[in-house]
Parts: structure tokens; sequence; C-alpha cells
């Protein structure tokens, strides 16, 4: 089985959207994440949105800090996954 990082990046939630604030890290490096379970929490016009993996793996490394404001598209993360 091979290792591969993998970029988490700041999602566009709405095609207006240019950026958001990085509230809250819901795991922390070294937790293994599962696809599907919410990772990080940014905010959006005073909107919190949970954003979730997109498959399994272990998060690596927090590339922000909660309160940072994050352009879309920007990696946030790494996220390591095992593919064979």
């Amino acid at each position: 089985m091979k290792t591969m990082e993998k970029e988490i990046k700041m999602p566009k939630l709405r095609p207006e959207m240019k950026d958001g604030v990085l509230c809250a890290w819901l795991k922390e490096e070294g937790d293994e994440v599962k696809a599907g379970e919410p990772i990080f929490e940014i905010e959006t016009d005073k909107v919190v949105n949970q954003i979730e993996a997109s498959e399994d793996g272990v998060l690596d490394k927090q590339l922000f800090e909660e309160g940072d404001t994050v352009e879309v598209g920007t990696a946030v993360g790494l996220l390591k996954t095992d593919k064979d």
C-alpha cells in the first residue's frame, strides 16, 4: 500500500464566496478521519458550516489556525491516505 498526501481545500459554498474564516478545527493533527466526518468549521456571512472529509485518512497537518481568513481553493490542511 502507498501513502499519499492530499490537500484539504477551502470549499466554495456559494458562487460569490471568495474566502471564509476557519473558525474551528474538529480534528487534531494525527487524528484518524473517516469520509463524511466533519474535520473543520468555516464561517461565511455569520453562518457556520462544517466541512467533511472526502475520504478516509489521518489529518497530517493543519496549515491555518482557528480565526484565519482563507481564500477559496487554498489548502487548509493535509490528509494522509492509503492507496493500493
